[in-house]
């Protein structure tokens, strides 16, 4: 008898269970983040061949004096962990991020993570004022998958919700200045039996202008982080990764050595009788 999953859902989780759950703000402290990020970058290591990443000039040369907020979509369970190790081990910052169901997670909080409950607008209104407050310590990197929901790896069209626009609206309100850099994450084979990681920074956007229309700024977002991921997909289809900068890499397992042994000897030629 087979059994039918329903892999991707329309409803975001708090709303679908109908649950009241209270807003839990990031609880962090220097060693709760220590564990955090050794943990997190063990988790890749112990799955992944290699983590891939590109662009990075992109973040590099932003206004560092102003809040940067870091948005890529959400296809699965890793996007968070690699969000993570980016905040953590490439931008050399503390990510903040928002959790849906952070009460099934509580221990993430001490990473940086913060609850969002979208059984009303009401509810999911105070993560986004928090959002806000956050991007006033420079200290923090604020990530955030503006689909609000998992989509199937390629979904298209990208589609935001407006949280992201109003995050952004606000900091300009509250600080004059905010830096938006789209982010594409993808896993997939090249060589080795393993997946490997592939991260794409594009083209910071800075946005001033207070009085955007929100629906308006969403489609420009939207559009930033297609082009974003379609440039990646180009360069892995047509192989295009040598550039990339390697954040780890693991050795090659003993008969992967032995193969690239074989591969490297001149065999004698036979000649025909």
């Amino acid at each position: 008898m087979v059994v039918k999953e329903k892999l991707y859902s329309d409803v975001p989780p708090t709303r679908l269970r109908g649950k009241e759950e209270a807003f839990k703000p990031a609880k962090t402290s220097k060693f709760w983040l220590t564990i955090a990020s050794l943990f997190f970058f063990n988790m890749l290591q112990n799955r992944f061949y290699a983590f891939r990443y590109n662009g990075y000039e992109n973040y590099a040369n932003r206004e560092t004096s102003v809040p940067t907020i870091l948005f890529a979509p959400h296809s699965n369970w890793w996007d968070g962990i690699v969000l993570y190790n980016i905040a953590h081990r490439i931008c050399k910052k503390e990510i903040r991020l928002m959790v849906e169901e952070l009460n099934r997670f509580p221990l993430l909080r001490r990473g940086g993570a913060y609850s969002v409950n979208k059984k009303s607008p009401q509810s999911a209104m105070q993560a986004l004022k928090y959002s806000v407050d956050l991007l006033g310590d420079l200290r923090n990197l604020l990530c955030i998958f503006p689909q609000g929901i998992i989509r199937p790896p390629h979904y298209r069209p990208i589609e935001f919700q407006t949280g992201l626009a109003y995050i952004a609206q606000n900091a300009v309100k509250k600080y004059g200045k905010v830096n938006l850099i789209p982010c594409a994450i993808e896993y997939c084979f090249f060589r080795d039996n393993r997946p490997e990681v592939v991260a794409d920074f594009g083209k910071c956007i800075e946005l001033t202008d207070k009085n955007i229309n929100r629906h308006e700024y969403t489609k420009l977002l939207e559009q930033a982080l297609t082009q974003t991921c379609d440039e990646q997909f180009h360069n892995i289809s047509t192989g295009k990764v040598e550039d990339y900068k390697i954040l780890f890499k693991q050795h090659l397992k003993w008969y992967r050595r032995i193969e690239q042994r074989l591969k490297s000897i001149d065999l004698p030629e036979v000649a025909d009788v």
